[in-house]
Formats: C-alpha cells, sequence, structure tokens
C-alpha cells in the first residue's frame, strides 16, 4: 500500500523508548508492562469482573491492531502478507505447523500463568526491578529461545 516503515526500527533508538515508556509507567501507574497482564484485564473486562484497569484492555487491543496495521496496510513492496511462521514452514508441512503452533500458544499461557508473568512482563520489567523470580525466568526464555533457534537452523541447513 505505501512505505511507512520501511526497515526495522533500530535497536538504539527502539530500546530507550520503550525503556523511557516502562520508568513512565512506574512513575505515573506503579504498574509493570506485560502483554499478559493486558490479555488477563481484557478478560476480566468480557466477562464483567471488578477492578478492571482499563489503559491495559487499551493496550491490548492496540497489540492486535498494531499487528493487522502492520501486516495489512504498511506492508513494502509486493509480497504478500507474512504470518510470521515461514521459517517454520520451510521445516514442516501446514498440517504439522498448526499443531505446533497451537501446542506453543497453550504451553505459552499455561507458563505464563505459572510464572507470574510474560516475557514481555519478566524480561523488561521484572529484571529491570531485580526480581530474582523475572531473572530465572527470562533466563529459561532465552536459553529456550536460543536453542530453538539452533534446532530449527540445523533442521533447514543453516536456511534461517
Amino acid at each position: 500500500m505505501f512505505d511507512l516503515l520501511p526497515d526495522r526500527l533500530p535497536w538504539f533508538v527502539g530500546g530507550p523508548i520503550l525503556g523511557l515508556l516502562i520508568v513512565g509507567l512506574f512513575v505515573l501507574a506503579n504498574q509493570p508492562l506485560g502483554a499478559s497482564g493486558a490479555y488477563v484485564q481484557t478478560s476480566n473486562l468480557l466477562r464483567r469482573h471488578d477492578g478492571v484497569v482499563i489503559w491495559r484492555v487499551f493496550y491490548f487491543a492496540g497489540l492486535f491492531i498494531g499487528g493487522v496495521l502492520a501486516t495489512r496496510v504498511f506492508r513494502t513492496g509486493t509480497e504478500g502478507v507474512r504470518s510470521g511462521y515461514d521459517a517454520l514452514r520451510e521445516v514442516f508441512p501446514l498440517g504439522v505447523t498448526i499443531p505446533l503452533v497451537l501446542g506453543g500458544a497453550i504451553l505459552l499461557g499455561y507458563g505464563a500463568a505459572v510464572a507470574g508473568g510474560c516475557t514481555s512482563g519478566h524480561g523488561m520489567c521484572g529484571t529491570a526491578q531485580r526480581s530474582p523470580a523475572s531473572i530465572a525466568v527470562t533466563i529459561t526464555f532465552m536459553i529456550t529461545a536460543i536453542a530453538t533457534t539452533f534446532i530449527l537452523r540445523a533442521a533447514t541447513g543453516g536456511a534461517l
């Protein structure tokens, strides 16, 4: 459609902006920024529970709307919309990819519930607060991600 963001935002721009957002949120609301917290608050709103933090509902909606905009409106070139699972699809057929992604999502949700938060909440906010639990969980996330990358690279012959 049009080329608003031709490339990824450089880490040295996005990182400080995200850090300032996290610190600002702690200063203004004394709350961490995390996707699973936004999901829980949105779920609570839909189930009509009391005590919903409404900005988290808007944050959750913004994550969804931003993803749609990034893949449908602001895409560059003539290539089709990417699903985000192209590397996985190079290794496995669609009939295997769908159950793998579904199983991964279920495990991710279970892990976030057991760990008391998600990767963004623990990795960005919990480690910044020097929480031992967040540091342990973030190390686990990172080791798992690195191992998965090595396994997929080995399976694709280094094509990732």
